[in-house]
């Protein structure tokens, strides 16, 4: 549990607050009463909590917000310059955290999409059932903050033996022209048996204001079904980050996740998954590319409680500038997981002596018929291989975008939808022959 420093107290104070005036009225009154107790008691996480010692969450939101104030009205915005183009999806855009029906696309479909606030307020059985069983509000005050003052999110459900007609995306935008933004969202994915669904989000602001984003969704991934997550953080303004997904899979199912994290100030992410069945198949993917002073955070937890499942995590990280990466993986093992596979690697490129990176992948078990590795890499550009380039003509900057793409590539190759895979493709690319 996180103590709640003096400094902090205030800040807690402050939030829970302006929480408690906006229950009145709201949707799903009694988890959220029940997650501001949690937030009350747990506080903002101290300078030393050790979730948080290297991504001083607490003290960014003290510096850089006022979080009684309330969000600007947004004004004029450009929508088609933050989409994907040729990605053919049914389109949910969320401008300062709230739901925009003329801005978003939702086509008539073989599943349900709706907006979170609307299937609570029509009392969808299936929300009721699992809203705020899987994201524990209990151990984390950022998660209790978000669990008891979302405003807005997308519920989705795919019924059983339904493979998605089309993937769904999620475009979070902050308008941050006229001053601060802080949005809180919520997304309850639920796939059904022998299903198939994709979904994406992307992070984008406006303005030259700071803006925070707490964003939580919980994914309930049935028997044999199969679900593909992807995250895009690329958003050069004031964006200050943190977000939880919480992943919770039973026999025989198959998740992918894709966490790219590109550009912002500061970015937590936690990814937690939990393998309650037989057969499970867990791939998580992730890539940060670091400039300038941008912090990226990422915190994954592999939960193993039954035999026969496979997980395998990379994440890789390239840090120039004075930038600083962060990445705490934990794979737990439990005495009833017999034959388990788990893997797990880091890999970083630190590209200059202010660049710096934090990392600690941990094995927890208590199984023995189990086959679990992890391992973590830090350095530099191979200067041979670099030479070896040079030598042939390439220009030294040439030679290092090529390098690092390549070393990039790892993850890329593994993204399947092949609209995504080009655009995060020109991006990567262009990112690295311009800033690195």
């Amino acid at each position: 549990m996180m103590s709640v420093a003096a400094t902090e107290k205030n800040i807690t104070t402050e939030v829970a607050s302006e929480i408690e005036k906006s229950l009145a009225g709201a949707a799903g009154q009694m988890l959220k009463k029940e997650a501001l107790d949690s937030f009350r008691t747990l506080g903002f996480p101290a300078n030393k909590a050790e979730e948080y010692k290297f991504t001083p969450i607490t003290r960014a939101l003290e510096r850089n917000f006022n979080l009684s104030l309330k969000n600007p009205v947004s004004g004029k915005l450009d929508i088609a310059s933050y989409k994907i183009q040729g990605l053919d999806a049914h389109v949910l855009v969320f401008i300062n955290g709230v739901f925009s029906k003329e801005a978003s696309s939702i086509q008539a479909g073989n599943f349900t999409i709706l907006s979170l606030q609307e299937a609570l307020l029509t009392g969808n059985s299936i929300v009721e059932k699992h809203l705020g069983n899987y994201a524990d509000f209990k151990a984390d005050a950022l998660v209790a903050w978000n669990t008891a003052s979302f405003s807005d999110g997308v519920f989705i459900h795919v019924p059983d033996k339904i493979v998605a007609d089309k993937p769904v995306i999620l475009y979070h935008i902050h308008d941050a022209q006229e001053g601060q933004v802080i949005s809180l969202n919520r997304n309850l994915i639920v796939v059904g048996k022998s299903s198939e669904l994709t979904v994406m989000e992307k992070f984008d602001s406006k303005g030259t204001s700071a803006n925070f984003s707490n964003a939580v969704t919980e994914a309930v991934v049935s028997e044999n079904a199969g679900l593909e997550l992807y995250s895009i953080q690329n958003d050069p303004g004031a964006r200050y980050q943190f977000g939880l997904t919480q992943i919770h899979q039973s026999n025989f199912s198959r998740v992918n996740t894709y966490t790219f994290t590109l550009n912002g100030k500061l970015i937590r992410n936690n990814l937690q998954f939990t393998l309650d069945g037989e057969g499970i198949e867990s791939h998580m993917y992730g890539l940060y590319l670091l400039a300038n002073d941008t912090l990226a955070d990422n915190h994954t937890v592999v939960d193993h409680k039954k035999p026969n499942s496979f997980s395998n995590e990379l994440y890789k990280g390239i840090m120039g500038d004075s930038s600083k990466g962060v990445f705490n993986g934990k794979i737990y093992v439990r005495p009833n997981a017999q034959k388990t596979n788990a893997f797990q690697a880091n890999r970083n490129i630190l590209l200059t002596d202010k660049a710096t990176v934090n990392t600690k992948p941990q094995l927890e078990i208590w199984a023995d018929d189990v086959k679990c590795s992890h391992g973590c890499t830090t350095g530099q550009l191979d200067e041979e291989a670099l030479f070896y380039l040079q030598a042939r003509g390439i220009a030294k900057d040439t030679a290092q975008a090529m390098m690092l793409y390549a070393f990039a590539g790892e993850v890329l190759d593994n993204v399947k939808n092949p609209v995504i895979k080009e655009y995060l493709d020109n991006v990567i690319s262009e990112r690295l022959h311009k800033d690195f």
